[in-house]
């Protein structure tokens, strides 16, 4: 096992109290001791970067693992925040990125409930100062000492869940319908905090660079469509051009959202061709928003990065990230929530009702209160509680 430290600043954990980290370490320690089956090495394991965060510290990455036994010594020996394993093959993952060797990667997709613009979360979104440190429900100053330099934290909704679980959907039929990919080789992931890591393995896309998966990226999100592709020419439009409500791909579907029925096509064909070509770009920016999958296609372009390893806990919440094998039943309060019942005593300041395992927590207002382990790890994960 070869090790390379590079340090960075880690948001949020640099202000961690000791006692907090310690209880934090005890609480991921045991669960990476009672629940090694849920964290595995992946498919050719040698080569891959391995790399990982503690508390309080930064990353240390360029690490090479052979197997499960290296890799549950790794966590034992650390007890990391977070675990992180790359996409991509290399043939000397251990090895600074410019000696490495890249191979191909997989091709993977982050699907985060923070970037889909839901109404939502602005109830459920806490502001903590960073210049003072009171906490409060979402807004754009602090109500203490009105300074604009705030984190914004987000607790539990199922309402985002739901959300993302839509934008998944839609992504596993974009790769299935329009690009090839065998359903079998799709793996769904729960983040582990608010989103989805879809998975393609074993694709015809393993090989592509950056820019191809950039271009790739922008087609899922039928972003840079030209409006000749949907019929609209600059000059003499023809109505016979525009696509039908039973067409396969990207053009089906704008035929779907944009006409509803095929009574209604022919009419809202002629009022596009009235409105022009400048008029149409707009129209089709505005069902981009509707039927686009969601996806940071930063992630999806990245063939270097490392993602936080299946099975293993997200520092933001204290949850797990867990494959979805039932995605529509798939919840994640409950099925991601492993951390164990033990009580601890913390002061909490959660100013937003949450649920976990089926029980509801908060409101706290700066308050001592008693709760199952892993309730307070997502609060003191989120910053909005500490041991008493």
């Amino acid at each position: 096992m070869i090790i390379l430290l590079i340090h960075y600043n880690l948001e949020g954990s640099g202000n961690m109290k000791e006692t907090d980290i310690k209880f934090l370490e005890n609480a991921f320690k045991k669960y990476y001791f009672e629940h090694s089956d849920l964290i595995r090495v992946p498919e050719r394991t040698i080569e891959r970067e391995f790399g990982y965060q503690k508390f309080n510290f930064g990353m240390i990455r360029h690490i090479s693992i052979k197997d499960n036994k290296e890799l549950r010594l790794l966590l034992m020996q650390n007890i990391p925040s977070d675990v992180y394993c790359s996409n991509a093959y290399y043939s000397f993952p251990d090895l600074p990125m410019k000696e490495k060797d890249w191979k191909e990667a997989d091709l993977i997709f982050d699907i985060d409930a923070k970037d889909l613009n839901l109404s939502c979360r602005e109830n459920h979104t806490i502001s903590i100062c960073n210049n003072c440190k009171e906490i409060s429900k979402n807004s754009e100053h602090c109500i203490k000492c009105k300074s604009s330099k705030l984190e914004k934290k987000s607790v539990a909704c199922k309402n985002c869940i739901n959300s993302s679980k839509t934008e998944v959907s839609k992504l596993i039929e974009v790769l299935t319908d329009d690009l090839g990919v065998i359903k079998e080789n799709i793996h769904v992931y729960f983040s582990g905090n608010e989103g989805f890591h879809v998975y393609v393995y074993n694709s015809d896309f393993q090989t592509l660079g950056s820019r191809e998966r950039s271009d790739l990226a922008d087609y899922i999100m039928f972003k840079g469509i030209i409006p000749e592709t949907f019929g609209m020419k600059k000059f003499k439009p023809d109505k016979n051009l525009f696509p039908n409500l039973d067409e396969n791909g990207w053009r089906g579907r704008f035929s779907k959202e944009v006409f509803g029925s095929k009574s209604r096509r022919p009419k809202i064909i002629s009022q596009l061709i009235a409105n022009g070509h400048s008029s149409f770009l707009k129209t089709l920016d505005d069902v981009s928003e509707k039927i686009g999958v969601k996806i940071d296609p930063n992630v999806t372009m990245d063939i270097h990065r490392i993602f936080r390893l299946p099975g293993s806990i997200n520092s933001k919440s204290g949850l797990s990230k867990i494959l979805c094998n039932d995605l529509q039943k798939f919840d994640p309060y409950l099925e991601s929530c492993i951390l164990n019942d033990d009580s601890i005593e913390i002061t909490a300041n959660c100013p937003i009702e949450f649920k976990l395992k089926h029980k509801k927590f908060g409101p706290y207002q700066n308050e001592v209160v008693t709760v199952p382990t892993y309730a307070a790890a997502y609060m003191i994960c989120k910053n909005l509680a500490t041991i008493s």
